[in-house]
């Protein structure tokens, strides 16, 4: 008998042709989130991926290595017999005997599940749960059958071999990573473009990012602020490489020669000429933000409409509909919030007017802006950008 961890997907059984590649990529991404334990196999057999020679003791560790891993649906610690049907009997009495164990109970409710994928396996799956759930009656103590609200359900799948397990851990769903290009994400240290940056990559998207600063303006905590929130970011979407741009210079002529009002929008028209910079440059498909209609001034629909007007690439809002709340929620389920609360300035809050334009007319925003050489200062700091490659 040996411990498993049976990884199931979900969405890419829809692949239909194309649903070997998506399989193969899964494999690979979750190989590479347990590059750490020494030893481990994985494999892909039918539709379930399988996880092998973990080290005792390092089986919590491993689910929550694959758990982040995007395509994963979910994942449990299986023993793995042969397909003996005493061997799978024995294996259910010691997997309830575990699970009451664990529970810290002395007697349990319970109830037996099966599949048999196998058709050639002689017994079907309904006899297999009347003589199972037999047998663990008559050699667990304390055990009664509750088919409606069991404290223990005890799982059985009949495949290439036996598996039994009797816990399930959700994992985080979508789609492997880097089976759906690449995009540029905009990456403050706010509590907003981790959360994008995230649901992008869930759809299978690789991502790098640009991050602008203002030093001396904002700190080096600032930057360190999101060289952390990007090293967690890399735990479910793989390695990413982080552009950081200084952009006072553009800020400081803005806020010489351009009407207070405007300011914030015309910062974010250069982030966005600068992030596609990047993006052309890194053979990315699309920019990605933390935009939520109305949640500040130039996030209204004419702010963004302004700051649109730039781009000549998709720009993908994936919290636009979003509450500030829900997003705050998204941000300590996949732990950034922590990091993006710390007070650190970024360069959005050091030149803010004090009465922002909220509607701003395009054509006010490109006369302010003929007040600039555009392609010099994006030209400078193009050539001043430090480039950090992240590995989880």
């Amino acid at each position: 008998m040996e411990t498993v961890l049976l990884v199931r997907y979900g969405e890419i059984h829809l692949k239909g042709l194309n649903r070997p590649f998506f399989e193969n990529k899964l494999v690979v991404n979750i190989r590479h989130a347990l590059r750490n334990f020494e030893g481990v196999s994985v494999s892909k057999e039918g539709s379930r991926v399988y996880v092998r020679n973990i080290a005792k003791g390092e089986e919590e560790k491993a689910i929550e290595a694959v758990r982040k891993v995007f395509g994963v649906y979910s994942i449990s610690i299986a023993m793995q017999t042969e397909k003996d049907y005493d061997l799978i009997k024995d294996a259910c009495v010691l997997g309830v005997k575990s699970a009451m164990a664990k529970r810290n109970l002395n007697t349990a409710t319970f109830k037996m599940r099966a599949r048999r994928s196998d058709k050639t396996f002689p017994v079907n799956s309904m006899t297999i749960i009347s003589d199972v759930g037999g047998y663990v009656l008559e050699h667990v103590e304390g055990l009664k059958v509750d088919l409606f609200d069991p404290e223990i359900t005890v799982d059985i799948e009949v495949r290439e071999r036996a598996y039994i397990y009797y816990d399930t851990v959700k994992a985080v769903g979508g789609m492997p990573i880097g089976t759906s290009k690449k995009a540029t994400v905009l990456l403050s240290g706010g509590i907003d473009s981790p959360v994008a940056s995230y649901m992008i990559a869930k759809r299978g998207v690789e991502l790098n990012a640009v991050h602008f600063h203002s030093f001396p303006y904002t700190s080096e905590f600032a930057k360190q602020k999101v060289l952390d929130l990007t090293k967690i970011l890399t735990e479910y979407c793989g390695p990413i490489t982080l552009y950081v741009v200084n952009i006072r210079e553009i800020q400081e002529q803005i806020y010489e020669k351009c009407p207070q009002g405007l300011l914030t929008i015309l910062v974010r028209r250069f982030m966005m000429r600068i992030a596609q910079e990047v993006a052309i440059k890194t053979d990315s498909r699309a920019l990605v933000t933390g935009e939520s209609i109305g949640q500040v001034a130039s996030q209204t629909l004419d702010a963004i409409f302004a700051t649109n007007a730039v781009a000549k690439m998709p720009i993908f809002r994936p919290l636009i509909g979003f509450d500030k709340i829900d997003i705050m929620d998204y941000a300590r389920k996949i732990g950034t919030y922590d990091i993006s609360a710390l007070p650190y300035e970024d360069c959005c809050t050091v030149f803010v007017p004090k009465h922002p334009i909220t509607q701003p007319k395009i054509e006010d925003v490109e006369a302010a802006e003929s007040q600039l050489d555009v392609e010099a200062l994006i030209e400078k700091v193009m050539e001043d950008m430090e480039i950090v490659k992240i590995n989880d």
